[in-house]
């Protein structure tokens, strides 16, 4: 499954007011995943292998390292937990790094966020605008994105433009 996201990540130094905005707009909560994301070496882009609860996924995709909102072409495998694949590539490509988190999962509409406590790095959130069928378009999807980062007072100097696998390696 192929589709575009718009994407902000920034640090959240206020976890809880976050998920009472999330909460007084009607927020689906899908649950609190305990992820651990597996990043191999690769010659473009970005491949992980999500290992999780609720998410299981075998994800490519392409982004830009620049913070705010960024466009991320991303391309998701549905993944069985426990199988071999993940030894398959780690053998294939090597490990580039493991991450490890806490994630509550939340919706409204097309719209996806995420609380990630991150081991060594801390809280972040997370908004991704998603369209998966291509009738949303770039312009909206940015739109929605600023709207949220207005809404929970994200300031510029929270947002990282890295992902959590260039965060922990720049350690």
């Amino acid at each position: 499954m192929k589709h575009l996201n718009i994407e902000i990540k920034a640090e959240c130094r206020e976890p809880q007011k976050v998920r009472s905005i999330l909460e007084a707009r009607g927020a689906d909560f899908k649950g609190t995943d305990h992820q651990i994301d597996t990043y191999f070496k690769s010659s473009s882009g970005r491949l992980k292998l999500r290992e999780g609860n609720i998410e299981n996924y075998l994800v490519y995709y392409q982004r830009t390292d620049q913070a705010g909102p960024k466009q991320s072409d991303v391309t998701l495998y549905p993944t069985e937990p426990d199988t071999v694949l993940k030894d398959i590539m780690i053998g294939a490509l090597g490990v580039l790094a493991v991450v490890d988190k806490q994630r509550e999962i939340y919706f409204i509409d097309n719209v996806k966020f995420h609380i990630d406590t991150v081991q060594e790095l801390g809280t972040f959130v997370e908004i991704e605008a998603i369209d998966e069928d291509g009738m949303i378009g770039e312009s909206r999807l940015n739109e929605q994105c600023q709207e949220y980062l207005e809404l929970f007072a994200i300031s510029d100097k929270d947002l990282i433009e890295l992902s959590y696998s260039d965060l922990l390696l720049s350690k």
